[in-house]
């Protein structure tokens, strides 16, 4: 029931149709008994700066979710940025403080890392091949990086974004091996597609799967499918997986942390969620 008190997280992202966050944290508000609502906000680029310092006048807004594409552009808009976000260069969480400061923080990274140790995977020393260097892709780096990858190679169509997330890394990591310009598969222990490609039916593949060996962990960012023809591919030949799906079910606990909410667990949010594709 939305009423006076109702407090409202803001979605904002562009385009709407593949959000599913509402359809986790909704039913998890209901259960727990909080008086707050998660709203998709579609907003396109050359309005978002404006449209976010607006959203936050509101005097009911917890907080904000931030997707594609603001998150790289969110940065520069806050008024402070904690660590997470600044190493990987993009933002996914708005919080007002108390004197009325934007703070925001990236969470994507924590989701990814905490799913993949969750099924088993050793990260401390191990090779990794993060594709896409945009958002997302900068937060998974800047994590795999904390939790101890000794190697990692990163590909961009955009090469400046992936030697720019190189130099951030070894700023921060300096022990840690970066390479950058090749998106060949093979030899590494962790594989991920973070950039939008299996968004759309016929979208081509973000790497030549039939190079990744059947010991790799192959890892999704897209959520607007659950298996993507990537995943698919990469199951057939005897890898293990990890879901987009999976990667927002880990962070959204640490999300409910910082906007002050309580705590819960990705099991418990599964078991409430009404996720449609």
């Amino acid at each position: 029931m939305i009423n006076g008190n109702t407090e409202i997280i803001a979605h904002i992202g562009f385009p709407t149709h593949a959000f599913k966050a509402p359809m986790i944290y909704n039913p998890w508000f209901e259960k727990a008994g909080i008086n707050a609502i998660v709203v998709p906000m579609g907003c396109q680029a050359q309005d978002y700066p404006d449209f976010l310092r607006a959203v936050f006048k509101l005097t009911n807004i917890r907080g904000a979710l931030i997707t594609m594409p603001h998150k790289v552009t969110t940065v520069s808009l806050l008024d402070d940025v904690l660590p997470g976000a600044a190493i990987a260069g993009s933002c996914n969480a708005i919080r007002r403080l108390p004197d009325g400061r934007l703070q925001g923080d990236m969470f994507d990274g924590e989701g990814f890392v905490r799913g993949v140790l969750r099924k088993g995977l050793v990260l401390r020393g191990a090779s990794a091949l993060v594709v896409g260097c945009g958002g997302v892709g900068c937060a998974i780096a800047a994590s795999l990086a904390a939790a101890g990858v000794g190697e990692m190679h990163l590909f961009d169509v955009n090469e400046d974004a992936a030697r720019g997330l190189a130099q951030r890394l070894l700023r921060h990591y300096p022990q840690m091996t970066v390479r950058t310009g090749v998106n060949d598969p093979a030899g590494f222990d962790l594989v991920v597609n973070a950039t939008p490609m299996g968004m759309n039916k016929g979208d081509a593949m973000p790497m030549d799967v039939s190079r990744i060996e059947p010991r790799t962990f192959v890892g999704e960012v897209v959520m607007k499918t659950e298996m993507t023809a990537f995943l698919s591919a990469a199951q057939a030949r005897g890898c293990r997986i990890q879901l987009g799906s999976d990667m927002l079910f880990e962070q959204i606990p640490a999300y409910l942390e910082f906007f002050g909410f309580p705590g819960t667990t990705p099991d418990v949010l599964r078991s409430v969620a009404r996720l449609n594709y």
